[in-house]
């Protein structure tokens, strides 16, 4: 007799019960403007050292944003204000003074601009020549996004304010942008893992007999009901979400596809909470009626799966670079009879953030530019990739894709939140 007793719904995390700990609006402002003062002090001096830059402009109007724009400024600080350009100093002490040039006072930021009979542009360029700095970084970018939000005709309005001696100054604040975008303080690193949490708890819910009914619940119910879920705690989804469904071996069942027994179901899920990002995939099962567990295979299946994991956290070293460790990782996988395919990245205020790219889907030789950049500490990564497993149950290959988040502190990796090592399992 194949007895239903153990898949009651009984002992299924409840995300609501997680409501009492997520901040409202008014609460994370005051936290985030907290960890802003303490990020501005700290991690921003860190950076425009490394890069060798004393000087630094972001430059930006009201609906064009630089992307860094709300990662310098307060919560309330939604939009810039007409033209709003900031400015840093780096001192000779080491500290990093920060100046504005707008209309309207922004906090953290001294007001420069005093007389408007004189340009915002000019000023901006005066008071650069008049600090004889040795470089000005400009957010120019061949490789990175987040560090390409100068705007062309912003760029042509500050240089026609400055002599040719100060243009020769001019160089890309990439290496100031990627790092203080990359750069995790105390604080955030230890928020972190209670965030991810949340993320767990919800997929774990959604991969239940609280929310799936086998014949009856498609992926896109499954999908749906994540993302209002998302929506209703006060949290924002950065990507829409994705549930999928492999049958018989074939992959990417979805939509309104109707979730049978014995289909083995994978989701993507990820949303921004106190500025940072999580990013998480997991696999489910749905079991037939003759079964009490997941076959013996997928269980296996998902080993080799985390051991890939294993593979790609062992060889993250502080100063390698993102192609350094995918060549590494790859090689050593497929030494122990592996089949490989990794595309981890950073993760931290966006979900495809900032620093070294380790490996695309469709590049696994290695990515140009993002790739070479090195792998520093205190930074967060989305550990995503897959692995190609024969399955005896299904008979052929199929693709075993996981992602879990991790923290890279002390030169050391850890799991955020810990990671799947065994299927959701759905009756």
């Amino acid at each position: 007799m194949i007895s239903n007793q153990e898949f009651l719904v009984k002992d299924i995390p409840s995300t609501d019960s997680l409501r009492s700990k997520i901040l409202n609006y008014r609460q994370r402002e005051k936290l985030l403007d907290k960890w802003l003062v303490k990020r501005l002090d700290s991690i921003l001096p860190q950076v425009m050292k490394e890069a060798g830059i004393d000087c630094w402009v972001l430059i930006n109007n009201e609906y064009n944003e630089d992307p860094i724009f709300w990662t310098l400024t307060t919560y309330n600080q939604i939009t810039a204000r007409r033209l709003t350009i900031m400015l840093f100093r780096l001192n000779k002490d080491g500290s990093v003074s920060r100046y504005s040039v707008t209309r309207y006072p922004m906090d953290n930021y001294k007001q420069l601009w005093n007389d408007q009979s004189i340009s915002q542009m000019k000023t901006l360029a005066d008071t650069i020549k008049s600090w004889k700095v040795n470089k000005i970084g400009l957010n120019y970018s061949d490789d990175f996004a987040y560090a390409d939000g100068l705007s062309y005709s912003l760029y042509r309005d500050f240089v026609k304010e400055l002599d040719e001696s100060e243009k020769a100054k001019i160089v890309s604040a990439e290496n100031i942008v990627v790092g203080w975008l990359e750069t995790r303080s105390e604080e955030e690193m230890v928020a972190y893992n209670d965030i991810v949490q949340i993320a767990h708890t919800m997929i774990a819910e959604a991969y239940s007999n609280k929310v799936i009914h086998p014949g009856v619940t498609s992926a896109d119910d499954v999908k749906y009901w994540m993302m209002q879920k998302t929506t209703d705690l006060g949290l924002e989804p950065w990507f829409d979400y994705e549930v999928s469904i492999t049958r018989n071996g074939k992959e990417h069942y979805e939509g309104d596809e109707i979730i049978m027994p014995g289909d083995m179901l994978h989701c993507d899920v990820g949303f921004r909470y106190l500025n940072l990002c999580t990013d998480t995939q997991e696999l489910c099962y749905i079991l037939k009626a003759d079964e009490l567990d997941v076959p013996d295979d997928l269980k296996e299946a998902m080993k080799v799966t985390n051991r890939l994991q294993d593979i790609v956290v062992e060889n993250m070293i502080l100063g390698r670079s993102g192609n350094e460790i995918l060549k590494a990782s790859i090689e050593q996988a497929k030494k122990e009879g592996i089949r490989p395919c990794i595309y981890t990245h950073p993760l931290g205020f966006h979900g495809h953030a900032a620093g070294p790219t380790i490996g695309l889907w469709d590049h696994q030789e290695g990515v140009e530019g993002s790739g070479d950049y090195p792998l520093h500490d205190n930074t967060a990564y989305s550990l995503e990739l897959n692995a190609t497993v024969y399955s005896k149950t299904y008979g052929c290959d199929i693709r075993m894709a996981m992602e879990s988040d991790i923290l890279l502190k002390d030169g050391k990796v850890y799991f955020l939140a810990g990671r799947q090592e065994n299927f959701h399992v759905v009756k």
